[in-house]
């Protein structure tokens, strides 16, 4: 970040004169020239309008031209910012527009003729129609400075405000994407069938940028994790192992660091207030009836954080910015799938139309969205299939489901065999009997934890039976499930709740002088670490061969007085998977058969189980251990 801008945004009040001093009212340079134009390139056959981006110094009032005529291309308007440095110019790529190199010619005030090089690439064969992630994946939420370090070469890079100490939890650690394609066959052997790392591009914050949610520079890798070049290898390696791959993003909010800073394009480029404005964090007020202009403004237009510039999607030159970089990279890295962080802090139809635009440039991709509420009415409102009473969409496939996350924790902590009403595991039951909600209850995304909660092993007090639990609940429960990394091996900071950037731990192993390393079964995984592995492992690997897990109807039966929960996922012509969910502290036996023979539906009272591989008679009687869960398929 420049000195001057570090000063006006680490101020306790930051006055609108003073930021647009620094933005668009500086004067015009007396050298004429061309920084950089986003974005870096693109391709034919694209339904996403090109608008290039243009910045340097003293180009307002430019022309843009091709330097020659090119057939199927064309400069179709120039537009002006309000600051002199930037000009938006409109190209259009017909279909029979061929890839090359285009030529274009800035003309300045003055007569100063500036070029530029721009190329127009070849899509791959049918990227439009490639299919994202769903139920049938398993994904895999990790933190990469904290999972690997692959290539200690670029630990510390020239240029970039923050330094990396392992031995402080807020800086940086060194993990990396050399890291992540290190540990693929890890993933692979766990159950995973798709990744998903928090934000890889620049976060040139001085301090905690390793979490990469402040973006400095929205083309550009950061340069402590690799290159643009190394994220689509990683992306292209996934895929030759049969991983797919999900990229962050973050469309709500800028880093205070980001390079435009210092010379906003337009003075509502970004939100600005006469002081600092944090958001109320009131989600609620989007979907309320009743809410108030002023409270659903605090929301979408109130920072989220001091160094987090919050972006003015309403701003169509900013909307148009953000579609062709979601798209950019879904292009050039060949991703699968993309999650939105903090999605209802934007304007809800100015991310609605974003998301409408990647939709529409790849019908079967999936984005899933952040929206933190812990009730489902209110989550199923950004659902983009649901059909809400003021007929706003989203046009969301997928959105997270924090009522489910905040109610694992509370139910496997209650082991009563009688507990009190609403205690005990049907809260679950509970959470999910309103699934009525939804308009497709299994495209949510379901965990039991992630990079901004407390570690899953510390919550459920570093049990390993409700540990066990909670991940056979994500195995076989409706929708598409996340594990947090390290949440297989139990990992925890040290005093189990200081925080995220402690409890965002490094993965023991991913590192060269580690003296444990758990991605090797026999180096110093203890013994509930191989236990729980091997649990997680067959769970997930045989959900990847059952149809009625990844794609099956959910049947379930309200656990009684006994805490016990069992439920059937069924698919025609798959075996069905019958769940039964001991969540006391003493086992159960099962004698009357009867509120569970819908689910059985009369058939052989026999079945396989999954995690030991014998064979259980379900008559005349089951014995279900304390603090369990049976996964069976019956036969």
């Amino acid at each position: 970040m420049k000195k001057g801008l570090l000063t006006v945004f680490t101020a306790v009040a930051m006055s609108v004169s003073s930021l647009g001093a620094v933005s668009a009212a500086s004067p015009v340079p007396a050298r004429q020239r061309i920084d950089r134009v986003e974005p870096p390139c693109w391709w034919i056959g694209m339904k996403t309008p090109l608008q290039l981006m243009i910045h340097g110094s003293g180009l307002r009032g430019a022309k843009v031209v091709l330097s020659a005529p090119v057939k199927g291309v064309e400069v179709k308007e120039v537009h002006y910012a309000d600051s002199p440095n930037y000009i938006f110019a409109d190209i259009g790529v017909s279909p029979d527009a061929v890839p090359q190199v285009l030529r274009f010619d800035v003309i300045c005030s003055g007569g100063l003729s500036l070029q530029f090089r721009y190329e127009l690439k070849a899509r791959r064969e049918g990227s439009a129609e490639r299919k994202g992630f769903d139920s049938g994946d398993l994904v895999y939420l990790l933190v990469p400075d904290r999972f690997a370090n692959g290539d200690p070469s670029n630990d510390n890079v020239p240029g970039c405000a923050d330094s990396c100490d392992r031995s402080r939890p807020g800086k940086r650690h060194g993990g990396d994407l050399q890291g992540i394609m290190d540990h693929l066959d890890y993933l692979s052997e766990l159950g995973v069938t798709c990744i998903w790392p928090t934000p890889v591009l620049l976060d040139n914050e001085p301090k905690t940028s390793y979490h990469g949610y402040a973006c400095s520079d929205y083309y550009k890798v950061d340069p402590r994790f690799g290159t643009e070049g190394s994220y689509r290898a990683l992306v292209a390696a996934a895929h030759g192992k049969g991983l797919k791959f999900i990229m962050d993003m973050v469309p709500n909010h800028c880093a205070t660091s980001h390079w435009w800073m210092d010379d906003l394009p337009f003075h509502d480029w970004i939100n600005i207030f006469p002081k600092y404005t944090q958001s109320n964090f009131a989600i609620s007020t989007v979907s309320d009836p009743h809410a108030t202009k002023y409270d659903y403004g605090m929301n979408t237009r109130g920072w989220f954080d001091r160094t987090m510039a919050d972006m003015n999607l309403c701003n169509p030159y900013v909307l148009q910015y953000f579609k062709q970089w979601a798209v950019w990279w879904i292009e050039y890295a060949d991703l699968d799938g993309l999650r939105v962080d903090t999605f209802p802090y934007s304007d809800k139809h100015a991310i609605a139309d974003w998301t409408g635009a990647i939709m529409k440039e790849y019908p079967s991709l999936n984005i899933v969205a952040e929206c933190w509420v812990d009730n489902s009415a209110t989550v199923s409102y950004w659902e983009g299939a649901h059909e809400n009473a003021d007929g706003y969409t989203s046009n969301l496939p997928s959105v997270m489901d924090f009522p489910l996350m905040e109610a694992i924790v509370p139910a496997f902590n209650e082991n009563d065999p009688h507990p009190a009403w609403g205690e005990g595991i049907i809260r679950i039951y509970n959470v999910i009997a309103r699934d009525f909600t939804y308009h497709d209850p299994n495209s949510l995304l379901i965990f039991a934890s992630n990079h901004d909660t407390r570690r899953l092993a510390y919550q459920l007090g570093y049990d390993l039976k409700r540990v066990k639990m909670a991940m056979a609940l994500l195995a076989t429960m409706r929708g598409t499930p996340e594990i947090y990394y390290g949440d297989e091996m139990m990992l925890a900071s040290t005093d189990g709740h200081t925080g995220d950037i402690h409890e965002r731990v490094d993965f023991p192993g991913g590192w060269v002088n580690d003296t444990i390393n758990l991605f090797v079964a026999r180096k110093g995984r203890n013994a509930k670490q191989r236990e729980l592995f091997g649990y997680v492992s067959k769970l997930f690997n045989y959900r990847k061969t059952s149809p009625a897990l990844r794609y099956g109807s959910l049947l379930h039966c309200r656990p009684e007085n006994n805490n016990l929960y069992v439920y059937f996922r069924r698919l025609e012509g798959s075996p069905t998977v019958m769940v039964l969910m001991n969540n006391a502290s003493r086992s159960v036996e099962i004698t009357d058969w009867t509120p569970y023979e819908e689910g059985l539906k009369g058939g052989t009272r026999t079945g396989t189980d999954i995690e030991t591989g014998l064979t259980v008679a379900l008559s005349p009687s089951l014995t279900v251990p304390a603090k369990s869960a049976m996964v069976l398929e019956l036969k």
